[in-house]
């Protein structure tokens, strides 16, 4: 009898305990898939619906398998400043997300397709919530892919691809246009047509486009493009540097999972979160659409990028592909002191155009001080007080905050000579493993933190510049921040450097910006009672010599790692030693296998 009265108790605390979930099918709402209408307006009036009628219940939403169409007409018009993107406001936002708790998000397999220029989907001041099992692309990319036809003293000729829309426009030039825009790209990205490999030793294109003659309804001739290095069949992502909005932002969330979702494309990253708190990314991809897409190219920059988070992230499994920028970036975001208007009162710049407007800190936040010129940390960690917008009313949109420490600033602290603010409280720690990185411009992957990273069991396929870079920056994109404990261990990389971008010193560059290095007194990365940086038991494959380049840095072991020298390309780079050291301490190369035996060192 007891045990029944148990069961029956049991049973009641799980109906009850159901009794706050509820699953929603978006059908139910007029969301329906493959009807080629415009599902903007009808998506945003079912979510406004479904969250007032469901207010602190977890909530399911299900969307059927197939396709979605969202255009700008109709879409919610939201103002975000989007940290390390252009500030274009407002944007249209295809599917808006703001102050849900314990929602999931399930796509059930449907493709969402855009128009125009959007951001796909917000998730902002939320809770607990998973976005899961759905692919965003957009109908008209505004990269256009063009082929090489023939590589003539008379000019390039070239064919778009069948889905570009292009013409010759104003003061014809090469014009590519889709709905609500137009672009006239001057710059590309070569892939070769086989292998789909960026093209090797080509980096950024300049491909001059005025003076176009259309040839016919495809084809195109601009006779003051002049490259021998394209050779026909050769694919370029034609592009230029506008980066509006990624695929799915979020911000001032807490514990976010994203899992099974395919970013084929966005013109700007294809994830950037901001201000978050612990970020899980499982099957996470900025892929094509498999081996026979047509198109090379997936997103205008990185695939995922964090800006300011904190807790953990975690990346894995992930398939990455044809971007236009790294895998992955983390960092914080340096303030400028512009002016100093009492011993404990500051007022602190955001610097780079393209991250500015949002949340940096509050009170409470421990802090540190960062010397411009060499990079080192400068007087006793802080704390803030107050911190208020000094340029504008309100946090929206804000440049510049007045400050106000616990503790007064060293008096050499001023705003004349250089100073930055690094925010010690939004650091995540990162965990990033099991991920496929391939055929995509610039680096493999960015890592700006001071706290736990681990990078292991990655595969680096070819990403044409550095592979791992760990950098640090106070003076151009002003972003932190030094690295104290990096693992990186257990990966294959696979021909790296073929084209040189910026910071690719090497296939592993720890490369903090510091314009004054020879002034330098301290190291910024590493640290006395750190562990530094340690890379081991990993596979190089490599036609060229650099492995290594390292600067600033105290505590660097290099050990049981496999390098092996191929014939693939010629080996072109200005540094033909497999390890480069300006300013270290403490580093450790020992028990590697060099397929040649070379293990050469060059510190200057």
């Amino acid at each position: 009898m007891k045990q029944i009265i148990l069961n029956l108790c049991l049973l009641v605390l799980l109906m009850s305990g159901c009794s706050n979930e509820k699953i929603i099918r978006m059908r139910d709402y007029g969301v329906l898939p493959d009807t080629k209408e415009n599902v903007s307006a009808k998506v945003q009036e079912a979510l406004t619906a479904i969250q007032q009628e469901n207010e602190g219940k977890k909530v399911t939403l299900v969307f059927e398998p197939g396709r979605y169409d969202f255009h700008t007409e109709g879409a919610f018009q939201k103002e975000y400043y989007i940290s390390n993107h252009d500030q274009p406001n407002p944007k249209p936002v295809g599917i808006v997300l703001e102050n849900w708790k314990n929602l999931t998000l399930d796509g059930g397999g449907a493709d969402f397709y855009f128009y125009g220029r959007m951001l796909p989907i917000s998730l902002v001041s939320s809770e607990n919530c998973t976005l899961k099992n759905f692919s965003i692309d957009f109908a008209e990319p505004h990269i256009s892919q063009i082929e090489i036809v023939d590589n003539a003293e008379d000019g390039m000729v070239f064919r778009i691809e069948p889905w570009v829309k292009a013409r010759v426009g104003e003061n014809t030039h090469f014009e590519c246009y889709g709905e609500g825009w137009k672009n006239y790209p001057q710059t590309g990205i070569a892939f070769d047509g086989k292998t789909r490999h960026v093209v090797y030793k080509t980096s950024d294109l300049w491909c001059p486009t005025n003076d176009t003659e259309q040839l016919d309804e495809r084809t195109f001739r601009a006779p003051h493009w002049k490259d021998s290095r394209l050779v026909p069949g050769t694919k370029v992502a034609m592009r230029n540097y506008e980066r509006p909005a990624p695929g799915i932002f979020l911000s001032l969330d807490k514990d976010t999972r994203l899992e099974n979702i395919n970013v084929h494309y966005a013109e700007g990253m294809g994830l950037l979160a901001q201000v978050s708190e612990n970020i899980t990314l499982e099957k996470f991809n900025v892929c094509l659409r498999g081996d026979d897409d047509p198109r090379y190219f997936t997103t205008q920059a990185d695939a995922t990028h964090f800006s300011g988070c904190k807790g953990k992230i975690v990346s894995c499994n992930g398939f990455y592909e044809g971007m236009m920028d790294d895998a992955i970036n983390v960092h914080g975001t340096y303030l400028k002191i512009v002016q100093k208007l009492d011993e404990k009162t500051v007022v602190g710049r955001y610097m780079h155009p393209q991250a500015y407007g949002f949340y940096w800190g509050g009170k409470g936040d421990k802090v540190q001080f960062v010397r411009s010129k060499t990079m080192e940390i400068f007087d006793e960690q802080n704390e803030v007080a107050e911190i208020v917008p000094f340029d504008k009313e309100t946090l929206h949109g804000a440049k510049e905050f007045k400050i106000t420490f616990v503790k007064p600033l060293d008096a050499a602290i001023n705003a004349e000579e250089g100073f930055g603010i690094e925010n010690l409280e939004w650091c995540p720690e990162v965990y990033f493993a099991d991920n496929v990185i391939r055929n995509n411009r610039a680096r493999g992957t960015l890592f700006s933190t001071p706290l736990k990273t681990i990078v292991e069991r990655n595969t680096f396929d070819h990403t044409s510049g550095t592979a791992i870079l760990l950098c640090g920056d106070c003076n151009g994109w002003f972003e932190t921040g030094a690295c104290r404990d990096v693992t990186i261990r257990d990966n294959k990389f696979i021909n790296s450097l073929t084209n040189l971008f910026q910071f690719t010193e090497a296939v592993i560059s720890i490369y903090p910006e510091i314009p004054d290095l020879a002034s330098q007194q301290k190291y910024f990365h590493g640290g006395e009672g750190q562990p530094g940086v340690v890379i081991e038991n990993n596979h190089f494959e490599t036609f060229d010599r650099p492995i290594v380049f390292a600067k600033s840095i105290d505590g660097l072991t290099f050990r049981g790692n496999v390098i092996v020298q191929n014939e693939d390309f010629p080996a072109f780079h200005k540094n033909q030693t497999r390890f480069r050291f300006l300013r270290t301490k403490n580093v450790v190369i020992e028990n590697n296998d060099f397929s040649d035996g070379d293990a050469s060192v060059s510190e200057n």
